[in-house]
């Protein structure tokens, strides 16, 4: 057992080791940083499914409208929405019907009408009976008209220069799909593209920013360079929209922004297509309103593991017949399943089991290592994740300095537990009730870039 259970312990150590040096500069891969001459705008359709999205909508209208990008609409899908969210999409967009023919190649609930803004011609608004996120994202491809498609959240708001920058990675005729870079919307300052502010964030949501600092800029990083992104974060997707349509569309899922990764990579597992990558791009800055309460944050957390989880039944063989030929099958399978779920069931159960039967000198010692890991590693792996993100550009307010440095403790000492609890009840939950639990919106109205 002892051998055992140092093999897992030192697996655990290896994953997050590797991503944090490969995430580095000096491993960047070619064509990363490039900077490619553009000769016109692509066409790019938002998409910004809406399900009860009053407390956040306006938010959205006003980062829509401060885009300096030309050549891109905005589809609004509201996916049956039973408050306001289509009386206020009326109001702050002056709708009237418009009769928009859909491309007829991806199946969704019934569309009862579709709009357009007499103020705003680019944006255009979907109403159809619901039927979930992912066919809402159906329904808006349909009557999508561009070449690329950007999916965002209701609650997503994009800096200005985001879509130029999506423009310039699709320069390569080889980039299918991609991640933008996701923030935290409670941590925007008027500065969005170099500084992020502590201020007004509680305790839950600066360690919320401490998850997306080093799940964007250290494991994302690392991921793409290994080309084994399973991930493309639904608050800030980029995709070909031939693609979307050759591969079906999304599937009714509860974690349809790795569905929806996964057919995209195992359509490049094909011969013909291994050329063809799914890519990070690094300067296409977004940012997302989370959860403010401890219940809130448990619905979002406990939905993405079942998303996960759904996701790996779904695409188990794929992932099997690739595991050793495939980057993403590799690090879905070993680091996301193995060492992610079944470790920390093997850690509670050390646990419980010294606790219950008595303190062997072994399992002593596994314990004490393992604390002294957790406090002396992820002490180092989280301030290398902030140096990080500064080399990407941003930094904090100078008067933020010791709350990042409760944060961190807070971090390392409880909600890395925390953590754990979620993976572990909603991985076995996702066999009971799959439902999708959705996190309630602030109702704040959050200053967006300005227009320029």
């Amino acid at each position: 057992m002892e051998l055992y259970l140092m093999i897992l312990f030192y697996l655990c150590l290896l994953f997050p080791i590797l991503h944090l040096f490969h995430c580095l500069p000096w491993f960047s891969v070619k064509g990363e940083n490039d900077k490619r001459k553009v000769e016109s705008e692509k066409g790019i359709s938002i998409l910004i499914p809406c399900y009860n999205e009053e407390g956040i909508i306006e938010t959205s209208i006003n980062s829509m409208k401060s885009l300096s990008y030309k050549n891109f609409e905005v589809i609004y899908i509201n996916d049956g929405s039973t408050d306001h969210t289509f009386q206020l999409l009326q109001k702050h967009l002056e709708l009237e019907p418009l009769l928009k023919t859909p491309l007829n190649c991806l199946s969704s609930q019934e569309v009862s009408g579709t709009y357009h803004s007499k103020s705003y011609p680019n944006i255009t608004v979907v109403n159809k009976v619901n039927g979930g996120k992912a066919d809402a994202l159906n329904a808006g491809i349909e009557y999508s008209t561009k070449e690329l498609v950007v999916t965002l959240d209701a609650d997503t708001v994009l800096t200005k220069q985001a879509l130029t920058a999506v423009n310039e990675k699709f320069e390569d005729e080889n980039v299918v799909a991609a991640g933008g870079m996701v923030h935290v919307l409670q941590t925007k300052t008027a500065d969005s593209l170099r500084k992020l502010s502590l201020s007004k964030a509680n305790m839950l949501l600066r360690v919320q920013m401490l998850d997306f600092i080093k799940a964007f800029y250290v494991t994302k990083i690392s991921l793409a360079r290994f080309q084994g992104l399973a991930i493309i974060s639904g608050a800030f997707g980029i995709f070909k929209k031939d693609l979307l349509i050759e591969v079906g569309g999304y599937r009714s899922s509860v974690g349809e922004d790795i569905d929806i990764t996964l057919k995209i990579q195992r359509y490049i597992s094909k011969k013909k297509n291994r050329k063809k990558k799914v890519v990070l791009i690094s300067d296409a800055i977004s940012y997302t309103e989370l959860p403010e309460t401890w219940r809130d944050l448990f619905k979002q957390r406990i939905r993405w593991q079942k998303g996960y989880m759904d996701c790996f039944a779904h695409f188990l063989p794929f992932l099997l017949k690739t595991l050793f030929t495939k980057s993403v099958s590799f690090f879905y399978i070993v680091e996301s399943f193995v060492v992610a779920i079944l470790a920390a069931y093997v850690t509670a159960g050390v646990f419980i089991y010294t606790a219950i039967t008595g303190y062997s000198f072994a399992l002593v010692s596994f314990v004490v290592l393992y604390l002294l890991y957790i406090f002396l590693f992820n002490l180092i792996y989280t301030t290398m994740a902030i140096k990080q993100v500064k080399r990407y550009g941003f930094s904090f307010e100078k008067k933020d300095r010791l709350r990042l440095l409760m944060t961190v403790l807070y971090d390392i000492f409880v909600h890395r537990f925390v953590t754990m609890y979620f993976v572990m009840y909603g991985s076995v939950a996702y066999f009971f009730n799959r439902d999708w639990k959705k996190v309630a919106r602030t109702g704040r109205n959050y200053e967006t870039d300005v227009a320029s």
